[in-house]
């Protein structure tokens, strides 16, 4: 028996691109307050890929109760059992299962108590869906298989979060012009929703305050630049601000990212994925995290992509990878508390 925490569990994304790169530095710069991880995928490919950047890095396949007591001293990997014969750069017929299989394992490791929360190395898009992949990014896949495993479907909320900024976008992976239609004041809702209740279960905020950026240039002027604000934006500030979550808006995003306005709020509900993003990589670009709220477990990811360019060259920049893992570790322990103290009320 053991006291030590469940590690984190940390997949291998995209092989041909930085995340091998990152995963591994990770553990090389880890610190006091890098929780344990274990890495899914294969062994020998990460000490290819070691080699190639010139990295000291012990790695030991392991089973997941074995890593975390064994992290201080090598890089706990589980093999999925999927040669990965990509090279820095190259994606080839080994990136799509191996990518997919280490989200599956990740999610089931992190369901069935194994492991503490999911953390995501970047996936490229365009590789899974030649290979047949139906989902068109990590966030909905990851609902899809919260649904499969409980039985109930799960809303899948992406934030970008940093000690800077935290934002949300309402719509995400679609096409600009489809934002209108796909905008309604239900989903607004629903997403304010989610953004309040975890902003306090998992971040600690006793109220969290929620700006809600407006649609259209200034607003929508009160309906003078369209009418989406007025009627489909303001109603769902209505809706939250009468189950008393504290939001108000529709705001101008053209004035919602500067310092003092910052100040004044602790997320950000936006209408689409760049006007959410946009801000947040000009402001905190290389320590900003992805984490998706609405699932029953923990997933935080780094703020970038694959960077196939940089894959192998050793100028991929660890840092977003290691807020992730930080953050992951403290979200993980709040759950965990939050659950223990629902369980406590429920008792007897």
């Amino acid at each position: 028996m053991t006291d030590r925490p469940a590690p984190l569990a940390l997949t291998l994304g995209e092989p041909a691109g930085i995340g091998p790169d990152v995963a591994l530095a990770a553990w090389l710069n880890r610190g006091a307050a890098t929780p344990p991880f274990l890495l899914l995928g294969d062994p020998i490919f990460l000490q290819r890929r070691a080699k190639t950047l010139g990295l000291d890095v012990p790695i030991a396949v392991v089973a997941p109760s074995e890593a975390s007591s064994a992290f201080s001293r090598f890089l706990p990997v589980v093999d999925l059992g999927l040669p990965v014969t990509t090279a820095p750069g190259r994606p080839d017929a080994s990136s799509a299962p191996a990518a997919i299989a280490a989200i599956d394992r990740a999610v089931a490791l992190t369901m069935a108590g194994e492991a503490a929360a999911v953390v995501t190395c970047p996936i490229a898009k365009h590789v899974l869906t030649a290979a047949g992949f139906p989902d068109p990014g990590h966030t909905e896949y990851l609902a899809r298989l919260a649904a499969r495993r409980t039985g109930k479907p799960a809303t899948p909320v992406m934030m970008l979060w940093s000690p800077e900024l935290a934002v949300v976008p309402v719509t995400i992976h679609i096409a600009i012009a489809a934002v209108p239609a796909a905008l309604t004041t239900d989903l607004i809702v629903e997403t304010g929703r989610l953004l309040d209740r975890d902003l306090r279960r998992r971040f600690g905020l006793a109220k969290p305050r929620i700006a809600v950026a407006g649609l259209d240039p200034h607003a929508g002027e009160s309906g003078t630049i369209g009418t989406a604000d007025r009627d489909v934006v303001t109603p769902a500030v209505t809706a939250l601000v009468t189950e008393g979550i504290v939001a108000r808006g529709p705001l101008p995003a053209d004035t919602l990212f500067h310092d003092a306005a910052r100040k004044t709020y602790d997320a950000a509900l936006c209408m689409y994925h760049d006007q959410a993003l946009i801000p947040i990589k000009m402001i905190a670009f290389d320590h900003a995290v992805n984490v998706t709220l609405g699932l029953p477990f923990v997933r935080t990811s780094p703020d970038h992509g694959t960077a196939f360019e940089l894959a192998g060259t050793g100028r991929a920049d660890p840092s977003s990878l290691i807020a992730a893992l930080g953050l992951a570790g403290r979200l993980a322990a709040a759950d965990a508390a939050a659950k223990g103290a629902g369980s406590a009320g429920t008792a007897g």
